[in-house]
Order: C-alpha cells, then structure tokens, then sequence
C-alpha cells in the first residue's frame, strides 16, 4: 500500500502538469508512450498474438494515433494506421489458414481493439488540448476518473453493504458505484468553481454536472470492462511498469473511456 501511495503521489501531478503545460506535439509523445505499453500489456495478459510481429505492430499503430493527433492529421492517421494494421494482420492470417499456426479471427480483432481503439480513446486527450482552453479541458477526463475512483473506493469502504452487483468485482458495492458517481459530479463542479477562479472563465455549473454524471458512469463502466478482460485471462494486473499500481492498462483502463465521452460533451454542450 505504501508503494502504492508513493507512486501515486509522484506520478499523478506529475501527469497533470503535462497535460496542462505541454503542447499538443508533445502531449502526444506522452500519450502515444501510454497507448503504446497500453496495447502491448493488453495483448500479453490475453495472449491474443501469438507471434511477436503482431506485437510490434499493434503497438506501433497505438504509437502512431496519438502522434497524428498531436500533428493535426487524427482523422487520416486513424483510418491510414487502422488499414495498415488490418492488412499487417489478415494477410500473415491468410497464409496460415489451415496450418498449426493459424490466426484466429478474436486474435485479429484484439489485436485492433488494442491498435486502433485504446489509442483512439487516449487521443481524445489531444484533441482536448486543441480547443480554445484547452489547457482546462484537457484534465476534466483525468480527474473525472481518478475523482469516481476515489469516490467509490471510500463509498464502498464505509458503506458498502450491498455487494456482487457483477461477478467481475464482486467485492465491489452498490453504495461504491452511487458514492462514484456522485464524488464525480461534486469534484466536476469543484473544478468548475476553480476555473472561473483561477482562469477567470464564464463556467455553466449545471453543465459540469452534467459532466460529472456521464463521465463517472463512463468511468466505472470503463474499470469494469477492463477487469472483465483480466477475469477472463486470468490475470491480476496488466503489468508491472508502475509499482503498486500494475501496468499502464491498470492505470489509465477508465481513462481510456471517459476521455473519448467528455471530449464528446465538450463538443456539443460545452461548459466554458
């Protein structure tokens, strides 16, 4: 736990202050860094590729995404990396069609789902930075996770009595989930006073609310997804990149599902 804490506490400002002062460029180094051990851990804890060219060039495509977004090209980086990928994929699978080592088509898909998707998600980060403030935008993905995460875990520490609501985090409550949401919410409209404060801007609490609620039930729905994999593969982490925490999948699993949803709210109802 103490290590847990520790990286926490160096690791986590630590990410926040690139998010707020870095460029986009070099947003997406960092970004395409995360998405690139992201995808390579999601593959080695399901042991979808079976060769060790469809690692590098999973990874690689997860690389490649966030740096399209950094330079302004995200939409055609994304449907150029996601076409190589599949051709890098289908046709190896083509010609082992039949033999001891064939492809199967689940180890494509996970291959792209690791590739494409999770890239794709973190990218909103990004595109976040690309908007008019977004130096503010760019961190409500982050803290709406880390905030309903925190919520949930001391919700369900202290109240928590009705548990097993899924078989994937049994031990997790129904008061876990509600004091998720609900931490959500109050630490979005926290954010939002602190914005108008510091960065002197017009906010629309309701909105930020409002953001709180989708993004936290995003959130957990994103934490949940992701454990669902592991219980399926039998693993407890990810990886072992960040001590106490797993790997980069561990870390950033709800971000890579809240990042995409706020982006989407900022864009058609935004808060400031």
């Amino acid at each position: 736990m103490a290590t847990r804490i520790i990286v926490g506490l160096a690791l986590g400002p630590a990410f926040l202050a690139a998010l707020f002062f870095l460029p986009p460029l070099p947003l997406a180094v960092v970004v395409a860094f995360i998405a690139g051990m992201a995808s390579f851990e999601l593959l080695r804890a399901t042991k979808a590729a079976p060769f060790r060219s469809m690692y590098i060039f999973t990874a690689a495509a997860a690389a490649v995404i966030p740096l399209g977004h950094g330079l302004g090209f995200g939409s055609w980086t994304t449907r150029a990396v996601a076409l190589l990928l599949m051709a890098a994929l289908f046709l190896p699978a083509l010609g082992r069609y039949g033999t001891a080592d064939e492809i199967k088509f689940e180890q494509i898909m996970a291959c792209l789902f690791g590739g494409v998707g999770v890239p794709l998600f973190l990218s909103a980060l990004i595109q976040l930075k690309h908007f008019e403030h977004g130096p503010f935008l760019v961190l409500l993905p982050v803290i709406c996770a880390f905030t309903t995460d925190i919520g949930a875990y001391f919700a369900g520490v202290f109240l928590g009595k009705h548990r097993g609501i899924t078989q994937v985090s049994p031990n997790k409550s129904l008061e876990g989930y509600i004091g998720g949401i609900l931490s959500g919410c109050l630490f979005m409209l926290v954010y939002g006073l602190l914005v108008q404060t510091i960065g002197g801007l017009e906010v629309k609490l309701p909105v930020m609310a409002l953001y709180g609620l989708l993004g936290s039930t995003v959130t957990e729905l994103g934490d949940l997804s992701f454990s669902l994999i592991k219980r399926q593969h039998g693993v407890k982490d990810y990886g072992t990149l960040l001590p106490g925490h797993g790997g980069m999948m561990d870390r950033f699993d709800s971000t890579t599902f809240a990042a995409p949803m706020l982006l989407l709210l900022v864009e058609i109802l935004p808060a400031f």
